[in-house]
């Protein structure tokens, strides 16, 4: 911004339109390890609250482990029946469910809790909201994802249809109560891994499958609904479930998701994971070249998830300003995922980390 549009800007709107305009945006992914709602948006408020356009509730308590508290309750569902047992030590130790034998699975019989949440938390953030927040963000994990972590990847491709109905009944239920006051995080960390896993020949093809899947969640909401996209590699226990050789699989499927998303549902930022759980991100160029490829709408925002407190800000600093310049536009940042699964400690030095990336603003 040139001295004279600095000059303007401060003189027809004030000094914080010009911060508000200038600084880096952030993103929290969700999870926080604070005692409830009320505290985890305080401290983020606190943190980067001047540079968050949508604030998530924390999701604390037994949320803070994402999907795994509804995983869990699936042993309760009259119409399933445990086929593996686990202890989610890792992600090969975890329950796995099937059918009951002459029972059906509906959409109408499953409850993943998201508008009990979101009813606990809403008020909260009217209470505590700033000028320069636009919406309340609530996750939603992907019907797709869903399906593949309750019944297995057989189970997932027979009954995902459930888990898509309960999903769009539980968006529908909270736009009803909120409009366009909210906005929907699809999570979707198992298409991610999946186009990660394809050899590169068949990468194309699978990211166009897997980008109309979320798409057609955003299809059945209601017109105007807003969403943003959480592409995620995982962090059961604080530790990823895939990688990436580079950032070719989450560039196919970020082109893919945008090419089949529906009009009239405003996609408004798609967050894309650098570093994976433990692991900050890589420092090597060639890794982010990928990004070149990458096409986002104009009024889509790009959130880089490589804020991570265990590497050096000078680094990280590096990092996102390469990731600028590959993409062609000055992105949010945030960290590969939720903090959930992190110490208060080290969840509190990275929003440290995001506010110190977020907080240098760009007026020349």
């Amino acid at each position: 911004m040139t001295i004279m549009v600095r000059l303007f800007v401060e003189h027809e709107f004030g000094v914080d339109a010009v911060t508000a305009q200038t600084h880096r945006p952030a993103h929290l992914v969700g999870s926080f390890p604070a005692a409830d709602a009320r505290a985890a948006m305080r401290q983020f408020l606190d943190a980067v609250g001047d540079r968050l356009p949508v604030l998530p509730d924390g999701e604390t308590g037994e949320r803070h482990h994402w999907i795994v508290h509804i995983v869990e309750g699936m042993r309760r569902h009259p119409d399933l029946e445990v086929k593996r047992d686990g202890g989610w030590s890792d992600y090969d130790d975890v329950p796995v469910f099937k059918v009951r034998g002459g029972h059906t699975l509906t959409g109408d019989s499953l409850d993943f809790g998201h508008v009990a949440a979101f009813q606990a938390s809403y008020p909260i953030y009217r209470e505590l909201r700033g000028a320069a927040q636009t919406g309340f963000q609530v996750g939603v994990p992907g019907d797709f994802d869903m399906a593949l972590f309750v019944l297995g990847p057989v189970g997932a491709l027979r009954n995902r249809r459930p888990f898509t109905d309960a999903t769009i009944a539980e968006v529908l239920a909270i736009h009803a109560e909120a409009g366009s006051d909210v906005l929907f995080q699809i999570e979707i960390p198992a298409e991610l891994v999946m186009v990660a896993r394809m050899p590169p020949p068949l990468r194309p093809l699978v990211a166009r499958r897997l980008g109309r899947v979320v798409a057609n969640l955003a299809q059945q909401a209601p017109e105007g609904a807003r969403f943003g996209v959480h592409l995620c590699l995982g962090d059961m226990n604080h530790r990823a479930l895939g990688r990436m050789s580079d950032t070719a699989p989450l560039v196919a499927l970020t082109n893919a998701i945008v090419k089949a998303w529906p009009a009239g549902r405003p996609l408004e930022y798609v967050h894309a994971p650098f570093a994976a759980a433990e692991k900050p991100p890589p420092t090597d160029p060639g890794w982010y070249e990928p990004l070149r490829q990458m096409r986002l709408p104009d009024g889509t925002r790009f959130v880089a998830g490589m804020a991570h407190e265990d590497q050096e800000l000078a680094v990280q600093q590096r990092i996102v300003q390469m990731i600028d310049e590959l993409t062609g536009r000055r992105v949010g940042v945030s960290t590969s995922c939720g903090l959930g699964r992190r110490t208060p400690e080290a969840a509190a030095r990275a929003l440290e980390r995001i506010s110190e990336l977020t907080g240098q603003k760009s007026v020349s």
